[in-house]
């Protein structure tokens, strides 16, 4: 009779010393991590799935709570590639889940708020990462088309050819600069800094001090 009320309090005190190796990364934490998978407006489509591995180590208390080399799975929320002047293209992605090496997998609430890459792209309050929009090039194509219009409509009409042929040669050039695709790219390797917006509950998996 003593060995099966000692069994329940043994296994009670197990499940004690368990949780407490638990520990609770708080909302807010930072986590940086490397895209495994390259993302883009031209290729991608909203429920595409996405891959990452953790790059630097998340400590609490002295303590590694989410290792380097940690993955986290989401899937891309959102595809926009404008063709017209205003806008820029964007690519949302929602991280889902943390799987550490020991294979446990934790749920993942979690926003991007910044990539380590430049060029006009930024991450806007929605964690949507927004490529670079028209560029100076761009705006040259079309003063080049309307200049290019009023030398021929000089050339031929004299005055009143030089404001038609201005006039003329803008709007082709426009027509031609609003189809084209201005395209953002996530490429495999990029660094990108997720924010919990929740609680996150990881075991304790290393030593204190690493």
């Amino acid at each position: 009779m003593k060995k099966w009320i000692a069994l329940p309090c043994i296994l009670l005190l197990a499940g004690m010393l368990a949780a407490q190796t638990n520990l609770s990364v708080p909302a807010g934490t930072a986590m940086t991590v490397k895209l495994e998978t390259t993302l883009a407006t031209f290729s991608n489509k909203p429920g595409d799935p996405f891959q990452a591995h953790v790059t630097q180590p998340v400590i609490l208390d002295g303590k590694t709570v989410i290792p380097v080399g940690t993955m986290v799975e989401g899937r891309v929320t959102k595809i926009d590639e404008p063709r017209r002047i205003a806008g820029k293209p964007t690519i949302g992605i929602l991280p889902e889940a943390v799987i550490l090496p020991t294979g446990e997998r934790y749920f993942l609430d979690a926003t991007l708020v910044d990539t380590n890459l430049g060029h006009g792209s930024d991450v806007n309050e929605e964690g949507q990462f927004k490529g670079s929009g028209h560029d100076g090039h761009d705006q040259l194509e079309v003063g080049g088309g309307a200049a290019g219009g009023m030398l021929v409509g000089g050339l031929i009409g004299g005055g009143p050819g030089v404001l038609i042929g201005g006039v003329i040669g803008a709007s082709s050039t426009t027509a031609h600069w609003l189809t084209k695709h201005h395209s953002a790219i996530l490429p495999a390797g990029t660094e990108l800094t997720l924010e919990l917006n929740r609680p996150l509950t990881a075991p304790n998996t290393a030593s204190a001090g690493q």
